[in-house]
C-alpha cells in the first residue's frame, strides 16, 4: 500500500495544468483552462481542467477527477499504477506501507518488472535469430532474403525469431527468475485447461512493439509460409493497450511533423523505414481506434493512409479518414499502382518512385468522388442522379463551407448540373442531419438528465427523485468539511438514508475517514474506480456554481432525501398491501 504522505506529494508535484497540457492543448478560461477531450471525439472543446483544486471534468462525456485518475485514464493504468507513473515524473521515491496480519494480497505485476521481462524476452527472440540450426536460417531468410532488410534494421527494430518449442521459451525465462503468473499476465504464455504451461509465441518471426519511451510493450509474430493465422500479436497487458498504440511511432515520432504514414503492416512500415521513410508506422491488428486518432493528432496534421486496395482495406480506410477528420487531421489517401502494398512496391520499383506517389496523393474528396463516379454509368440518367445523391451527401460531410462551394462547382461541372441545384441539395442534407443530431443530443440529454443507461450509478434509475438529493448531500459533504463535522457528529443521516449503492459507498467513505481522525479525501481515488470519482467530481461542480451551500441548504437536501425515501418506501408497502388483498379477496372467493 502506497503511504498517504507519498499520494500527497504526488498530487502536489504533479499540478493538472502541467500533466494534462502534456497530453491536451489547453487554452485559459478565466480561472480555468479549455481544451478538446482526449477521451472521446468532439469538435467544441468541453474538457475542463481546474488548477485551483488540481482536477478536471469533460461535460460531453461525464469523465473528471483529479491528475492520477486522468493518467488511469490516458495510460490504462490501475490507481497503484498511475501514482508510481506520476512519482517516477516528478522524481519522487514510492514508500509502501504493510498491510495487517491476514491480509491477502492479489498477484500484482510492477510496470518496471513488465518491462524487464519484456526487454529480456526482445533479447531472447533477438538471439535465437542467429542461432546456427536449420529454423533460426530460415527465419534469417525470411527477413534478408524473401523481405530484403540489411542486418542493420533486423537490428534496429530488434526482429527476431521464437523457436518451434512448447517450453524452450518459458524455460528461458523461469531461470532468469520470472514467475510463469508473470508470463502469462504478460502474453508471452498461455495456460491450458489442464493447467499446463505453454509457450504464446512459437515458429514466428517476431515484431517487438516499443512505446514513445523506449519501452518493449508487447509482441507481434508473424508466419513464413501461409499458414493461418498469419499474425498473432500480444493481448491487452498491464502495460499494454493495443487501441492505444501504433508500431514504430518510437521512431517516427521524430520524422513526422509535416506527415505521417499510416500502413497496416509492420513490414510495410519497416520496408519504407528502411527506404528512407521514416514517418511511417502501423495499427496493431486492429482498424485505427479513436484512441489512437487523438494519439496521432498530438505529432503532426497531416496523415497519408496507405491501406491495401482490397474492400476490407478500403473499408479501414473509410474509418481512418472519420476518425481523424475528427480530431482534425488532414487526409490523403496512397494509391500504389500495380502492387498489393508498399513493401512490394517499393522492392519492384525503388525508393524514387514510391516518393513520387507520395507526392500525388489524392484528398479524401477526390479519393471518394473518383470511387462513386467509377460505380456508375454516366450516360444513363438514372446512374448518373444516383452519382450525384451520392456525391452530395459525401459534400454535406465537409465541414468548411468554402471547401464546400469548391467540391459543388466541381460536381457540377463533371455532371453537367447547376450549382445551384446541387448547393440546394447538399444545405439540405445538412439541415436535416443537424436536426437529426439535435433531436439525439436532446434524447440523450434527457435521458442522462433522469439516470437512463447510467453505468457508473446504475441504482439511479430505481428512485430519481432520491438519487439526486444524494447527489446535492454528497457534493455538500465532499467539498466542505464543516459539513461533515455537523453531519457526523450527529444523528440526522445514517448510510440506511441512501438508495443508491454508489452513493451510500460515498457516504460511508467520507464517514470512516472523519471517524478515524483523518478527515484527508486526498487518496479517495484509492477506494473507487476512475469513473466514479469522475461522477463525484461532477457532484462538486454542481455544487460549486451555486453561491448558497450553507448549513440550512444540506438540511433542506437532507430532509429532502429522507422524504423521498420515505415515499418511495411507502409506495412499495401500498403496493405489496393491495397485491396481499387482491390475493387475499381471491382465496375467499375460491373457499
Amino acid at each position: 500500500m502506497i503511504s498517504r504522505e507519498t499520494i500527497e506529494q504526488v498530487l502536489l508535484r504533479n499540478d493538472a495544468e502541467t500533466v494534462i497540457g502534456s497530453y491536451v492543448t489547453l487554452r485559459r478560461a478565466g480561472s480555468n483552462l479549455k481544451g478538446l477531450c482526449p477521451f472521446h471525439s468532439e469538435k467544441t472543446p468541453s474538457f475542463t481542467v481546474y488548477p485551483a483544486d488540481n482536477s478536471f471534468y469533460c461535460f460531453g462525456c461525464g469523465v473528471g477527477g483529479n491528475v492520477i485518475t486522468f493518467i488511469q485514464k490516458k495510460e490504462n493504468l490501475d490507481y497503484r499504477d498511475a501514482i508510481e507513473f506520476l512519482a517516477d515524473r516528478a522524481g519522487i521515491t514510492i514508500v509502501r506501507e504493510e498491510r495487517g496480519v491476514g491480509y491477502e494480497q492479489k498477484p500484482r505485476f510492477e510496470r518496471s518488472r513488465m518491462f524487464e521481462m519484456n526487454r529480456d524476452a526482445a533479447i531472447y527472440f533477438s538471439q535465437r535469430l542467429f542461432d546456427n540450426t536449420p529454423e533460426a536460417r530460415a527465419a534469417l531468410e525470411y527477413f534478408t532474403v524473401k523481405r530484403g532488410l540489411s542486418l542493420g534494421f533486423i537490428k534496429h527494430f530488434g526482429l527476431g525469431f521464437a523457436p518451434n518449442s512448447f517450453d524452450m521459451f518459458s524455460d528461458y525465462m523461469r531461470k532468469k527468475g520470472y514467475s510463469y503468473e508473470e508470463l502469462v499476465a504478460g502474453f508471452l504464455c498461455g495456460k491450458s485447461e489442464h493447467g499446463t504451461y505453454y509457450d504464446a509465441f512459437r515458429n514466428r518471426v517476431m515484431f517487438p512493439i516499443i512505446d514513445v519511451s523506449g519501452n518493449v510493450i508487447a509482441f507481434g509474430g508473424r508466419v513464413m509460409d501461409d499458414s493461418k493465422p498469419k499474425y498473432k500479436n500480444s493481448s491487452d497487458t498491464p502495460v499494454f493497450k493495443k487501441s492505444r498504440n501504433l508500431f514504430a511511432l518510437n521512431f517516427a515520432r521524430h520524422a513526422c511533423k509535416e506527415s505521417l504514414i499510416l500502413c497496416e503492416g509492420y513490414m510495410d512500415v519497416i520496408t519504407m523505414h528502411s527506404a528512407g521513410f521514416t514517418n511511417a508506422v502501423a495499427t496493431l491488428g486492429t482498424a485505427i481506434t479513436p484512441e489512437q486518432a487523438r494519439m496521432i493528432s498530438r505529432y503532426t496534421k497531416k496523415v497519408i493512409l496507405s491501406y491495401d486496395a482490397d474492400e476490407a482495406g478500403q473499408k479501414a480506410a473509410q474509418r481512418a479518414i472519420t476518425l481523424l477528420n475528427e480530431v482534425d487531421v488532414e487526409v490523403a489517401i496512397l494509391r500504389i499502382p500495380g502492387a498489393k502494398d508498399p513493401d512490394e512496391y517499393i522492392k519492384a520499383n525503388g525508393r524514387d518512385k514510391f516518393a513520387e506517389l507520395l507526392k500525388n496523393t489524392k484528398t479524401r474528396f477526390e479519393h471518394n468522388s473518383e470511387t462513386i463516379l467509377a460505380k456508375y454509368d454516366l450516360e444513363l440518367p438514372q446512374d448518373k442522379i444516383k452519382a450525384l445523391h451520392e456525391l452530395e451527401k459525401l459534400i454535406s460531410e465537409t465541414y468548411s463551407s468554402a471547401e464546400r462551394d469548391i467540391y459543388i462547382r466541381i460536381i457540377a461541372k463533371k455532371l453537367d448540373v447547376d450549382p445551384k441545384s446541387v448547393k440546394l441539395d447538399v444545405d439540405g442534407i445538412i439541415s436535416k442531419n443537424m436536426k437529426a443530431r439535435k433531436k439525439e443530443e436532446s434524447n440523450k440529454f434527457k435521458q442522462n438528465a433522469i439516470g437512463y443507461s447510467d453505468k457508473v450509478n446504475p441504482d439511479f434509475m430505481k428512485a430519481p427523485a432520491a438519487a439526486k438529493n444524494e447527489e446535492t448531500v454528497i457534493g455538500l459533504l465532499y467539498i466542505f468539511p464543516e459539513h461533515r463535522k455537523h453531519v457526523f457528529e450527529s444523528d440526522i443521516l445514517t448510510e440506511d438514508d441512501f438508495v443508491t449503492e454508489l452513493n451510500r459507498r460515498f457516504f460511508k467513505y467520507f464517514k470512516e475517514q472523519y471517524q478515524n481522525g483523518g478527515d484527508d479525501l486526498s487518496c479517495i481515488g484509492e477506494a473507487f474506480t476512475a469513473d466514479e470519482f469522475g461522477r463525484l467530481v461532477k457532484m462538486k461542480l454542481k455544487r460549486m456554481e451555486l453561491t448558497d451551500n450553507g448549513t440550512a441548504v444540506l438540511e433542506e437536501a437532507i430532509s429532502s432525501l429522507k422524504k423521498s425515501v420515505s415515499k418511495k418506501t411507502n409506495q412499495k408497502t401500498n403496493t405489496f398491501e393491495g397485491l396481499y388483498a387482491v390475493l387475499r379477496d381471491k382465496r375467499k372467493t375460491e373457499t
